[in-house]
């Protein structure tokens, strides 16, 4: 399996257990991942150990074998954050020097802004909050329940 395929349900599975940092049985990922049945929750378990990223305990619970890296997203910590995120924290620090430099230019009788100052203000507000929107979709879909 490789990174592309690592998505949707499967993803929520693993992303379940690298949180839970413990031995999960099935019906444990199909309540933190939120699957409809453990049966679905076994095929994926099946698939992410055909991977070579969980494994069966003497138990036969399932255990994390190693991180993958997974396209658009990083790790922090034991959390899987998109890569968007980090877009919409950037276009941020660049909203507040713009908003810096117009509150200056406000104090400061002879510091004048061109409109197309303004223009481009709004268009790092507009970026910052899309990047920010979609970035957290992409958590929500895959943020896994508390472990318990």
């Amino acid at each position: 399996m490789t990174n592309d395929e690592l998505e949707g349900n499967t993803l929520s599975v693993y992303a379940y257990i690298v949180h839970a940092e413990k031995p999960v049985g099935t019906r444990d990922v199909t309540r933190g991942a939120d699957l409809s049945s453990p049966s679905v929750a076994h095929r994926h378990l099946q698939k992410l150990e055909a991977t070579g990223l969980i494994e069966k305990n003497q138990y036969g619970d399932y255990i994390l074998k190693q991180k993958a890296n997974i396209n658009g997203h990083v790790w922090v910590g034991k959390n899987l954050v998109p890569r968007l995120m980090f877009y919409s924290f950037f276009f941020m620090g660049a909203f507040a020097a713009e908003v810096s430099i117009i509150v200056l230019s406000l104090l400061i009788k002879d510091l004048v802004i061109q409109t197309s100052f303004f223009f481009l203000t709004g268009i790092t507000f507009v970026a910052m909050i899309l990047f920010f929107v979609e970035g957290i979709l992409l958590f929500r879909k895959i943020k896994p329940k508390k472990a318990k």
